[in-house]
């Protein structure tokens, strides 16, 4: 069998390889920890532990820095990375990015936690700024409410009630019902800290650093990028401005 036959046959058969990103859409890589519910119970505190954050906010960086991303956002177990539409790795092909999204989260998380943890990945498209900015406010409303359902529910397990009996009661109680639950056990939700309610974001930033030139005797500014790292974000229509703002920087 001639060898180049059997490249264009094997080649063929790899369906999917062709899908790529719609031409001039924003994209988002969002990449999630595979069975993470388990793997943190047994691990860290709850509901909230800085040593998981600076894990997945290490991680965050290390996909902003692969991906050549505008923005990164993480709450919970996941991490969305915003690209913009001149993006053009590996020619936009999604299986790709993909892979490699979710392979970069794996290493960088597994190397700095000392042990295997895994992350699988999806792309979301959006045809504009707009699209974009709203996709973010979804991400943080989705980290308030997670974070105020893990607050609840960690409280009530750790008065001694079965999971089966935190879920009933919470399933059944409202937003100001669980604020208040909290409240009366000393807890007011509105005082933790806002990475927990609101998420973390990274963006890069630049900044002049000034050197002297020994060989010319003069002095030279360089420009250089360093990612920011920010743990107090502002909400709603704040926090709105502050992404479009950031993304059309």
């Amino acid at each position: 069998m001639r060898t180049g036959d059997l490249e264009t046959r094997m080649r063929s058969r790899e369906w999917f390889h062709s899908v790529k990103l719609l031409p001039g859409a924003w994209t988002i890589v969002r990449v999630d920890g595979r069975s993470f519910s388990r793997y943190t119970e047994a691990r860290f505190d709850k509901p909230f532990d800085a040593r998981f954050s600076a894990l997945m906010t290490g991680t965050a960086q290390a996909l902003l820095t692969e991906l050549g991303g505008r923005y990164a956002y993480t709450e919970s177990d996941e991490i969305s990375v915003v690209l913009d539409p001149s993006f053009d790795m590996f020619g936009r092909e999604v299986e790709k990015l993909v892979s490699l999204s979710a392979g970069t989260a794996t290493a960088a998380f597994t190397h700095a936690a000392g042990e295997p943890a895994v992350f699988d990945a999806r792309v979301w498209l959006g045809t504009g700024l707009d699209d974009v900015v709203d996709y973010l406010s979804w991400r943080q409303a989705d980290a308030a409410r997670c974070a105020l359902n893990g607050w609840c529910y960690w409280t009530l397990r750790k008065e001694g009630r079965s999971a089966r009996q935190t879920s009933r009661e919470l399933d059944r109680a409202s937003t100001s019902a669980k604020n208040e639950m909290l409240f009366a056990r000393g807890i007011n939700f509105n005082e933790v800290p806002a990475w927990q309610r609101r998420g973390v974001a990274l963006w890069w930033e630049t900044h002049e650093k000034t050197g002297h030139d020994p060989i010319r005797d003069v002095d030279v500014t360089a420009t250089r990028r360093h990612v920011h790292i920010e743990r107090d974000l502002p909400m709603k229509a704040p926090y709105r401005d502050l992404t479009r703002t950031l993304l059309t920087g």
